[in-house]
């Protein structure tokens, strides 16, 4: 057996597809695809995530391109951020320097992969022709009032010095460097995301293509709450205190008031009085907890009492304000009804500060007593203890209370969001700069469009980390003229968040060489939406919710045909160790795509991480896999160097049946069956059930005359199926056999369905020995299958009915007969 010379191969083919365009995208498509694949962060190489990523999406653009359609499928880099700038840092470079290299280093890798990328799309994030338009999408935001800057308590990591998105603290710490996160109050850009909260829920149910767990991933993110806000009256002062709440029912079970910790008004009110001494010191302690700390359901509950008292609008009892670390200044107005009889948290808050405890929902059938109680009663009820609602189920006195406080005044419907603005603000170097200027006399003020981009300053930068940005201290940069009054100002220090680069990439893809502007609303149109995205479920709230925004802000703003980015998403599983331990730089324990690849080629790389499993499924690698896929590919190479006589064109035309034995016409079966369901499992992304079938028919090619038209026939369809998973082979095995232009031009294998009806046979019908009529199924029928057919058959139910079957003898392909008595 000869053995398939993969590295003189797979270069060859790469050549070959570079030298003639293969990839280039038509610029005026008549039937498009457009296939995406997550692009990469430049931390360093290519990783096996990376491999399993690109080669899926790989798989899909050459079956589209099969199939007639024209197509986008770009690749570009996310350049800008954290992971870059410190790996910079660590090792004393610049970061420009630093991701340029890195670049350098995966693109090689990616074209050594062979993928079916448009290079001439490429974009690079932290090039200024790209960021200059990463500024003019903020620009378009703050024109519309979707930018602005304010002072908030924001998510500070003490490890990377900077302030984090909501999104990026994971478990309380810093998705990056994992350092505990704390708490710091800065003034910050901020996009406003929330107004568009409504809008990114509803149009989750439009994203039929989507996986569900995604979705529900990003409703609970948003987490609308439908309630009420019902406003209490401050004893001393008769100020009114806004509460939201889900359960206006429980009104009457009110016994305090719980503040969150940052919310202004939790300073306020002990203000000048004894309380205030102990309530500041609570509020710094309380500042500094993780939200998973502080709403966690196993950690005892914490607060301080004010020594402020509120009036209940419904009851007109006094009600205790206490500070309380579980609640969250971003929930609602920050404060909240305490009912310990009908919530958990409040109960076990009560229980410990000795505070009282109503009873006004009673379930069916019981009286509960406060006193005996060992949890709170959450489920529905009668409204008990609550004046005029006395009586009530608990589920309409909901609306009649939120009624009442409307009706008088003191209430309102109200629709909260858990879902909390963008905060892009970032105190380092390695990002987009804000392109906003500080003038004492105008105040904030955009940079004009034509002087887009602010460059980031290159030269003599400290990019160490001060806990400020560290162009603050670069005069070249922040000195500047108001671009209104022409008086001196300052820049904005603070760069943009990464993500905000990864907002809108997938628009620059459509025209990615425009130079005078983000791209045009033509070319947008005649490629978007996005027809597959593929990428990993980790951005489920990040990325994937920010690019819907930004889609969103575009579509309103007329620049975009339509308002959601993709309507097909697609989550492919990790890679993981031999440990099973995700692969990581920090861990050690990464495995090069290019050692793989040189050890083995690309093909059989390829085929060894289909066949692992589904693509959506976490998959264990063991390079030891390979050794089944190395020896598939030289079986299907020597198949072809065995063929004498090769074929002139690509007759693909099934032979007349008549003309074929009956091991041919089993095979010809199997194959059309096989094209019918591998092209349902490409579209399902189910490669590994794929792979198998490929093995199977391999096994029967090789056992069949392949010099005539039916072999011809059989082993074309094959190798077409085959090219989209080894690629490099599949157009190797295409030139062999003489067949000219790329088989990535050719058509993809039609089904043939009339080969799917199966022959019927004609079973003799026996009563007893004696012939009573004849019933056809087809060939492939059951025994029990058969003998139910004959039964029904309504020549033979007359003579069997009202008897006893005692025996049914079978002869397969021939008889049924019935003895009866």
């Amino acid at each position: 057996m000869l053995k398939y010379p993969f590295k003189e191969i797979e270069s060859k083919w790469q050549k070959i597809w570079e030298e003639t365009g293969l990839y280039k995208t038509n610029e005026n498509p008549r039937k498009k695809f457009y296939m995406l694949e997550m692009f990469a962060y430049t931390s360093g190489d290519i990783h096996m995530g990376h491999f399993r990523n690109y080669a899926i999406g790989d798989v899909i653009a050459r079956y589209k391109m099969m199939q007639g359609y024209d197509i986008l499928h770009p690749i570009g880099w996310d350049a800008f951020g954290l992971p870059a700038e410190e790996a910079a840092i660590t090792r004393s470079l610049d970061p420009e320097k630093w991701t340029l290299g890195c670049i350098e280093v995966s693109r090689n890798t990616l074209k050594k992969m062979g993928i079916s990328y448009d290079w001439n799309r490429e974009v690079i994030t932290c090039l200024p022709n790209y960021y200059k338009w990463t500024q003019w999408v903020f620009l378009k935001l703050f024109e519309r009032g979707l930018a602005y800057q304010g002072e908030s308590l924001v998510n500070w990591c003490p490890g990377c010095k900077t302030v984090l998105a909501n999104e990026q603290v994971e478990q309380g710490t810093c998705w990056r460097c994992h350092s505990q996160v704390t708490k710091k109050t800065l003034k910050q850009w901020f996009f406003k995301i929330t107004e568009y909260a409504e809008r990114l829920l509803k149009s989750l149910d439009r994203l039929t293509g989507w996986p569900e767990n995604v979705k529900t991933m990003q409703k609970n993110w948003i987490g609308k709450s439908i309630g009420t806000e019902i406003d209490f009256s401050m004893e001393k002062t008769g100020k009114l205190l806004s509460v939201f709440t889900t359960r206006p029912d429980t009104i009457y079970g009110v016994t305090f008031i719980a503040i969150a910790p940052e919310n202004p008004l939790a300073k306020k009110i002990v203000e000048g009085t004894r309380y205030e001494k102990e309530v500041l010191k609570y509020i710094e302690k309380s500042i500094l907890k993780t939200e998973i700390e502080r709403v966690s359901t196993v950690t005892e509950k914490d607060g301080i009492f004010t020594g402020e008292y509120a009036i209940n609008p419904l009851s007109r009892e006094r009600v205790q304000l206490w500070v309380v670390d579980y609640v969250l200044a971003s929930y609602g107005t920050g404060v909240v009804m305490g009912v310990p009889g009908h919530d958990q948290r409040d109960f076990e808050f009560a229980r410990r500060y000795d505070i009282p405890i109503k009873v006004v929902i009673q379930p069916p059938g019981q009286n509960l007593d406060p006193s005996e109680m060992k949890e709170a009663y959450t489920e529905p009820g009668t409204m008990v203890n609550s004046g005029s609602f006395d009586g009530i189920p608990s589920e309409i006195g909901i609306k009649r209370v939120t009624d009442y406080v409307i009706e008088k005044g003191r209430g309102r419907e109200k629709v909260n969001y858990k879902l909390r603005d963008w905060l892009i603000s970032r105190q380092r170097y390695w990002g987009a700069p804000i392109p906003i200027i500080h003038c004492e006399k105008c105040g904030i003020v955009s940079v004009p469009e034509k002087d887009l981009p602010v460059l980031l300053p290159k030269g003599n930068i400290d990019f160490i980390p001060k806990g400020r940005s560290p162009l603050a201290d670069v005069k070249e940069f922040t000195e500047t003229k108001c671009s209104k009054c022409q008086d001196m100002a300052q820049r904005d220090p603070d760069t943009m968040d990464t993500f905000v680069c990864s907002s809108w990439y997938f628009l620059r893809y459509t025209d990615a060489h425009n130079d005078c502007e983000p791209f045009s609303k033509d070319k947008v149109k005649k490629w978007f939406p996005i027809d597959l995205y593929i990428g990993g479920v980790e951005h489920a709230c990040g990325h994937l919710l920010y690019f819907r925004f930004i889609t969103k802000v575009l579509f309103d703003a007329g620049y975009l045909p339509i308002d959601e980015p993709t309507f097909n998403l697609f989550n492919h599983g990790m890679v993981l160790d031999k440990n099973g331990e995700v692969m990581s730089k920090s861990k050690g324990n990464l495995i090069s795509p290019v050692e793989l690849m040189e050890n083995n080629g690309v093909d059989a790389s390829r085929l060894a991480m289909f066949f692992f499993a589904p693509s959506e499924r976490e998959i264990i690698w063991n390079e030891e896999s390979t050794t089944g896929t190395t020896r598939f590919i030289n079986r299907i190479y020597n198949l072809v160097q065995n063929i004498k006589e090769y074929p002139l064109t690509q007759e693909t035309q099934l032979p007349k049946t008549s003309e074929l034995n009956e091991e041919q016409i089993r095979l010809c079966r199997k194959l059309n069956k096989y094209i019918k369901y591998i092209e349902q499992d490409i579209v399902a992304l189910q490669f590994n059930t794929i792979i198998a079938k490929l093995m199977d028919i391999l096994t029967d090619l090789e056992k069949i005359e392949l010099n005539n038209s039916f072999g011809r026939y059989c082993l074309v369809n094959f190798i077409k199926l085959l090219a989209l998973f080894a690629p490099h082979l599949g157009e190797e095995l295409w030139q062999k056999m003489e067949f000219g232009e790329s088989i990535f031009k050719s058509s993809w294998p039609v089904c043939d369905e009339s080969v799917l009806k199966e022959e019927e046979i004609t079973y003799i019908v026996e009563v007893n020995g004696k012939v009573r009529g004849r019933v056809s199924v087809p060939a492939e029928t059951g025994e029990e299958e058969v003998k139910k057919k004959t039964m029904e058959n309504e020549k033979v139910k007359g003579y069997l009915a009202g008897k006893e079957i005692k025996k049914a003898i079978f002869v397969p392909k021939k008889l049924v007969n019935f003895v009866v008595g």
